[in-house]
């Protein structure tokens, strides 16, 4: 009697079994997680989200997060809280890496987007009177970006082979006597009515409603040096989402928004 109401049991539980993985391998896969891209306002988001909408199209969920600054995008895919950022160029993620302790990589250069000399008190670089309150960004690469246009405008000049992290102790010339203050990167575009000059990236400019067209100089859309990245963990540069919307974001359809969109502000790198 025992021994027939044990296979019973175990009948039933074969069978159950059975049964459970059989609805298990029939039921309906579960929608894939969207893959999240950070981004900064204005072009980068606007860039970007154009892609979405043509990705959307190809049934490849995106969602888009946006940050004001340009430390949490970085911080975020490390985190794991986005799968990968859009807002920076390689030197800017080497130094970020070393400062923070970061495994990020760069994973597909997208848009060149140049920096710029702004004002709003003159129209000219040879109006910069003597002693005026200039403004570069307080982050090491971009500060460093922003003195190399100083010198290329012809108003400082730095110790040779400096490049990208220079600084205000860098100058060796200075005959216009300019007093350099360095401020966040959003804050920039604000303090155009305060300074004479700003650095200002045509994100932020954009972002606070100004037009790129007004740039005293700019150091130049065709330079990848300063290409904007994809950016993602260095264990999740080949996720096929990713790949995939790359793949969507470097088509034909993208780079005639872009060409179109900017009016020249920003170029394909691609």
């Amino acid at each position: 009697m025992v021994r027939r109401q044990v296979l019973r049991s175990l009948r039933w539980i074969t069978a159950t079994a059975f049964l459970l993985s059989l609805a298990i391998a029939t039921r309906p896969a579960a929608a894939e997680a969207p893959l999240r891209i950070a981004a900064t306002p204005g072009p980068m988001t606007d860039t970007v989200q154009f892609a979405v909408d043509l990705a959307k199209k190809q049934g490849l969920d995106v969602k888009v997060i946006e940050f004001s600054d340009w430390v949490m995008p970085n911080q975020a895919v490390a985190d794991g809280d986005a799968d990968a950022n859009f807002f920076q160029h390689i030197p800017f993620l080497n130094i970020a890496n070393q400062a923070r302790g970061f495994n990020l990589v760069p994973v597909a250069p997208a848009v060149v987007m140049p920096m710029a000399l702004f004002s709003h008190k003159i129209t000219k670089l040879d109006e910069v009177a003597d002693g005026s309150r200039v403004a570069i960004a307080n982050d090491p690469v971009n500060g460093g970006r922003g003195l190399l246009l100083f010198q290329k405008a012809g108003l400082i000049k730095l110790r040779d082979g400096v490049g990208d992290v220079a600084t205000p102790a860098d100058i060796v010339e200075n005959p216009r006597h300019l007093r350099f203050i360095a401020l966040e990167a959003p804050q920039l575009a604000r303090a155009l009515d305060d300074v004479a000059i700003a650095q200002v990236s045509i994100t932020y400019l954009v972002a606070s409603g100004g037009d790129p067209r007004t740039a005293l100089i700019t150091d130049g859309a065709g330079d990848l040096h300063y290409a904007i990245n994809f950016v993602a963990r260095a264990d999740h540069r080949d996720d096929p989402r990713l790949v995939k919307f790359i793949s969507i974001f470097r088509s034909p359809e993208e780079r005639a928004y872009i060409q179109s969109h900017f009016g020249g502000a920003i170029s394909p790198a691609w």
